[in-house]
This record gives structure tokens, C-alpha cells and sequence, in this order.
């Protein structure tokens, strides 16, 4: 059996204060399955993709990555085997389109004309052409377009796990539709591992092979994306009822 990409077992989180955030997460993520966090502000959902990249510790359990513990993991290479994607990109706003899609093959030490050669590739692949945006700056890029370049820059490496923290959050309607049948056209071809924090039920179907529900820092519920309209799973149902509710506005 292969082992999980990324897996939870027993993991609880509490601030240094003591306020509790998660409580015995037990969940496995397998290799090129792609899981959507859904749940309320403050259910503990970004938390969760902190611990896999070890931003965080847990307070007790295990988090796995490749079947090894976040604890024993040196938290730069960790991080360097993980691409991260956040609202508008998270771009370094000092540096060129081109130089924040560069960031980490740099830091990997790959020669400069491999890196430029994969920095053309990852524009490319998110449809941006490298001859009209790689020298541009974050700021002179829409909304859209930046998010783009975080996706790139996520990519640029080739990670086995990508963490998308609500990426189309901020977008407007139209191109938050477009980037999300974008995202779903780079997974069939890529097939990365990812964990998928968002508020909206129609994005997790559409993205998704999993959707697991987390509220008060408990995982409520889990349904494959293909099963979510026939799941009796009460907390499912009430997800899929506020659904139905939302398109007969």
C-alpha cells in the first residue's frame, strides 16, 4: 500500500496561551489526491496547512509528510518540498515577475539558465507569456495575474505538495471562475497532492477528489467530491442544503 503523501494521526494545536485550535485531527492525504478544507472562520483550517510545512508544531500527535515526521524534518528542505499558494499571490513586491517565480530553483542552487528556462515554462503554463510579463512588477499585474504568478512560483520547483489557502478569495466572480477551471486543467496534467482551504462549496466539488468538513478545530465529516450530492452524512447535508439555498437566490 503506498504510503499517504501527508498524513494527520491524532493532531491536536493549541496556542501558547492555551486556547485550543485543533483536536485529534487523524487524516491521510494520498499521493496526487487533492483534499478541500471547508468550514467557518476560525475552525482551524489555514492552521492546518501550517503543520504540514511545519510553520507549526503540533501540541500533540503526528504530522507525516513522505512518512516522515514534521519534527524530524529540516523545516527549509521541508518547506522547499512544499509549494504554497495564498490570497493575490503573497508576491514579494521588491522583485520582477520573473525573480518571484525564480525564488526557490534559486535558493535550490539550479544553474541560471535552467532557472530562466523554468521560469519561462511556469508563465507559460499559467498563461502568462514570458516575453510580455516576466520583467513586469506585482503592481503593474491585476488581480488575476498575480494570482497566477503565486501559482507559478508555488510550481516552480516541481513540489509533490501544494497548499492553497482560499487562492481565489479575493478575485472578483469572473476571474475567480476562470482561475479555478484554470487550477483544475494544471492538476489533470500535474497531479499534485493538495490541501485546499476555501469557504465555497462549488470550488471544492469542482477542484476536489475530497471534501472534509472542519468546525471547532474537530474534522466533522469526509465525502469524495463525486458522492457529495448522495451523502447522508448530516453535517454533508447541511452543507449541500445551504448550497441548494445559495442558487435559488
Amino acid at each position: 500500500m503506498t504510503a499517504a503523501a501527508v498524513d494527520f494521526r491524532g493532531v491536536s494545536f493549541r496556542h501558547a496561551d492555551g486556547t485550543p485550535v485543533l483536536d485529534g485531527l487523524t487524516l491521510a492525504i494520498q499521493p496526487g489526491e487533492v483534499v478541500a478544507l471547508l468550514g467557518r472562520s476560525g475552525a482551524g483550517k489555514s492552521t492546518i496547512l501550517r503543520l504540514v510545512n511545519r510553520m507549526l508544531l503540533p501540541t500533540r500527535g503526528s504530522v507525516l509528510v513522505d512518512a516522515q515526521d514534521t519534527r524530524s524534518w529540516d523545516p527549509i528542505l521541508l518547506r522547499r518540498r512544499i509549494g504554497y499558494v495564498l490570497q493575490e499571490g503573497g508576491l514579494f513586491p521588491h522583485l520582477s515577475v520573473a525573480d518571484n517565480v525564480a525564488v526557490v530553483p534559486r535558493l535550490e542552487g539550479w544553474l541560471p539558465e535552467d532557472v530562466e528556462t523554468r521560469v519561462q515554462e511556469m508563465l507559460t503554463l499559467v498563461g502568462l507569456p514570458p516575453d510580455r510579463y516576466a520583467a513586469r512588477w506585482p503592481d503593474e499585474l491585476s488581480g488575476g495575474q498575480r494570482q497566477r504568478v503565486g501559482v507559478a512560483r508555488a510550481l516552480a520547483a516541481d513540489p509533490p505538495v501544494l497548499l492553497m489557502d482560499e487562492p481565489f478569495g479575493a478575485l472578483d466572480p469572473i476571474t475567480r471562475a476562470e482561475l479555478q477551471q484554470e487550477t483544475a486543467r494544471l492538476q489533470q496534467r500535474l497531479r499534485k497532492t493538495i490541501l485546499l482551504v476555501t469557504h465555497d462549496v462549488e470550488e471544492a466539488l469542482l477542484l476536489s477528489d475530497r471534501i472534509c468538513v472542519i468546525d471547532d478545530g474537530r474534522l466533522q465529516a469526509c465525502v469524495a467530491a463525486t458522492a457529495f450530492d448522495e451523502a447522508d452524512d448530516p453535517v454533508i447535508a447541511a452543507l449541500r442544503d445551504a448550497r441548494l439555498r445559495g442558487k435559488a437566490r
